[in-house]
């Protein structure tokens, strides 16, 4: 499953912790049956194989999953994609809302579901907890990062990039020192005096050696935190509240020993349907997005043995397709067609993404029926989800320019067309 590092000193005395337990209802339908981790992307993966992926990759294989939403089908996923014994061992644990001799327990949010773990995060020797989301892009080698916050000795180090103003009101930002030393931090800040408060001086910029293309330059927040053990233990004894972001990690700062890492690569965090959207449409062209060929931070994805993309007379343009499509369609043009994907031949397909199928036919169905999309259709600026089946001489285009709309397994959010997993699309349809 890919090129395995000899694990230091360091990282055997680390465990990554992924946050998988997101409702994602701003990712709305997508998240319709499956949490926002189990969501797919570029085809092939799932969220949730970004976090795990970038775990292995910095020799971090003291790995455990929390999730709390539609957390059997994320489960089952891991289980098959992930065999830890391919990584020279280690762990992967998956943590859900159990029952217990005082009642089921359910997460109220980040913090409370690492609080509610402890006792099984205590059970391993370690002396770093690496906290990470379980529905962000990035290729990162954490173990960087591990030996910054050994060196710095905090008891808390965040991972940030610089923003540009756009961004910084949809993240939180941190004022640092010329140490990279944290003092102060907010929340997705809006007002005004606000952010000119967390701009970056100039000054700062040479002595951090942050670069960005624009003006004014913000510090914001990954959501990534390394702890060390007993000042994670400790935090979330002396404050309760449910959130990392909103509520400990402002509290952690005000302790004091609190560090920033300082990242300069791609990130993104994956938190409506645009974001969603737009990540995908990235990979087409490999310049500004999650890359995807790189040997040295692979991303894994579930190996479903499955044979070579079959094209017939089709003119493709900036796409991916990926294993076990068959592709008749008249054109295709900066799209991602996932596995399994079949398409009909007169079809085209413009700035869409589709996720693909479980399988080529519905197993459900007596007649066993194609999932498939037929002949002569156009589909554009779509998202169309798993295990579809649309007939021939549909228009997904949205002619009326709406912003949002709700159908029977069809929706439009942002302007973009969503069809539901599941949905049958008839004939001659047209949005």
């Amino acid at each position: 499953m890919g090129i395995v590092r000899k694990k230091t000193d360091l990282t055997s005395r680390a465990a990554c912790v992924i946050l998988a337990g997101g409702q994602g209802t701003r990712l709305y339908p997508l998240t319709h049956s499956r949490c926002k981790p189990a969501v797919t992307f570029g085809g092939r993966y799932r969220l949730i194989d970004i976090p795990i992926s970038n775990s292995l990759n910095s020799n971090m294989n003291q790995i455990f999953v929390i999730s709390q939403y539609f957390s059997s089908g994320l489960n089952q996923h891991i289980q098959e994609t992930f065999v830890l014994d391919h990584f020279q061992g280690g762990s992967l644990t998956l943590l859900s809302p159990e029952e217990r001799p005082e009642g089921k327990v359910w997460y109220k949010g980040t913090a409370d579901a690492v609080r509610k773990s402890l006792h099984q995060l205590m059970q391993l020797p370690i002396d770093y907890f690496l906290i990470l989301s379980g529905d962000q892009l990035y290729n990162m080698d954490m173990e960087g990062m591990l030996k910054f916050a050994d060196e710095k000795g905090a008891d808390l180090t965040i991972a940030s990039l610089p923003v540009d103003e756009k961004a910084a009101p949809r993240l939180g930002l941190l004022n640092i020192d010329e140490h990279s030393n944290v003092i102060d931090f907010f929340e997705k800040p809006k007002e005004p005096e606000i952010l000119e408060k967390f701009r970056i001086p100039q000054s700062c910029n040479v002595k951090q050696r942050i670069e960005i293309d624009s003006s004014p330059c913000y510090l914001a927040s990954m959501g990534i935190y390394i702890f060390k053990r007993e000042a994670l233990i400790k935090l979330l004894e002396e404050d309760l509240r449910e959130d990392f972001g909103k509520h400990l990690i402002p509290t952690q700062i005000k302790k004091g020993n609190t560090a920033t890492y300082l990242y300069k690569g791609y990130w993104e965090d994956i938190g409506t349907i645009h974001s969603y959207y737009e990540a995908n449409l990235s990979l087409t062209t490999n310049s500004l997005g999650l890359d995807l060929y790189n040997e040295v931070l692979p991303i894994y994805a579930h190996n479903h043995y499955l044979p070579g993309a079959r094209l017939a007379d089709t003119q493709v343009t900036e796409s991916i397709i990926c294993d076990g499509a068959v592709i008749e369609a008249k054109e295709i043009s900066r799209s991602v067609i996932g596995i399994r994907s079949v398409i009909k031949s007169g079809t085209i397909i413009r700035d869409s993404i589709l996720a693909g199928n479980d399988y080529y036919y519905d197993t459900l169905d007596p007649d066993e029926k194609e999932f498939e999309i037929g002949k002569n259709c156009v589909i554009e600026k779509a998202i169309i989800d798993e295990n579809v089946t649309i007939g021939d001489n549909v228009k997904l285009v949205n002619a009326q320019k709406l912003k949002k709309y709700d159908g029977d397994g069809i929706f439009i959010r942002d302007g973009i067309i969503i069809v539901n997993s599941g949905t049958h699309i008839p004939s001659h349809f047209t949005l």
